[in-house]
């Protein structure tokens, strides 16, 4: 049997901003890729942590979406984070996977996650079809090596942007993160990923480890706080440290309990 629990992060609860979930599985044992991508589409969550200790305060992990591994996932991350404290009474841990190592714990106020920063690649043009696609002007475009940065005029036009999908889905990049400065924060911004079956993430960690270091240069400011305005919404706090992104957040457990279903586990 595998422990497992469901978590939300991210949320702000007196905001009614209901953040995103994730389930965290503990392994105790390495499982298969298909066995995982299996129960991750069982758990249905828009991912799945799946954790397996190495040594004390050190954890192996992969993530799955319901149709396929993650290569990044920071709400995820943040999950385990409460998971690791609410369950094993761990107030730290370094999460290990496949492009590096991610810190993260509780400060007596939030959860957090040490990552590192996505830098941009490019400053270009946007993609042709990306305006109709989004149903507004481009106001600047940036590459990355994860989703790319779109940003729009006005916190209301991010707020109030109705995408084609499949439009968005014939166009080369994988995902957007598309910010704009915000009304009562920092910034603002919204994750779309058209060529997976979510399409926008509730509140997505690796998107502000893009934006972070983005927002960070533009408003010279190392501590900021962030809106994400997906239907469920999500609240950060995002500070820039040399060369490190720290995200603060809540984080909290509704459900837990343990696999016994087999899945070659």
């Amino acid at each position: 049997m595998h422990n497992f629990c469901i978590v939300t992060v991210f949320h702000a609860i007196d905001q009614n901003i209901k953040g995103n979930t994730a389930a965290v599985l503990e392994l105790k044992t390495e499982l298969a890729t298909k066995s995982c991508a299996a129960l991750a589409e069982e758990f249905n969550q828009p991912a799945t942590s799946f954790i397996r200790k190495e040594k004390d305060g050190h954890y192996a992990v992969r993530w799955f979406a319901p149709d396929g591994e993650i290569g990044l996932c920071g709400h995820g991350s943040l999950a385990i984070a409460a998971y690791l404290r609410e369950v094993k009474g761990e107030d730290k841990a370094t999460l290990h996977f496949k492009d590096g190592i991610i810190q993260l714990g509780f400060n007596g106020e939030h959860y957090f996650i040490w990552i590192e920063p996505i830098e941009i690649i490019e400053h270009k043009a946007p993609p042709v079809g990306l305006a109709e696609a989004l149903g507004t002007n481009v106001v600047d475009y940036f590459t990355t090596n994860n989703k790319d940065i779109v940003l729009v005029s006005s916190e209301e036009v991010l707020k109030n942007l109705k995408p084609d999908f499949p439009a968005l889905a014939l166009l080369d990049p994988f995902g957007y993160a598309v910010s704009a400065p915000g009304n009562d924060s920092d910034f603002v911004s919204r994750t779309f990923v058209p060529k997976v079956k979510q399409l926008e993430d509730h509140a997505t960690g690796s998107s502000h480890a893009i934006l972070t270091p983005f927002w960070n240069e533009r408003l010279m400011k190392s501590e900021m706080t962030a809106y994400q305005l997906s239907p469920r919404g999500g609240y950060f706090i995002c500070e820039m440290h040399l060369n490190k992104v720290l995200l603060k957040g809540n984080a909290k457990i509704w459900a837990q309990g343990e696999a016994v279903k087999s899945y070659e586990l």
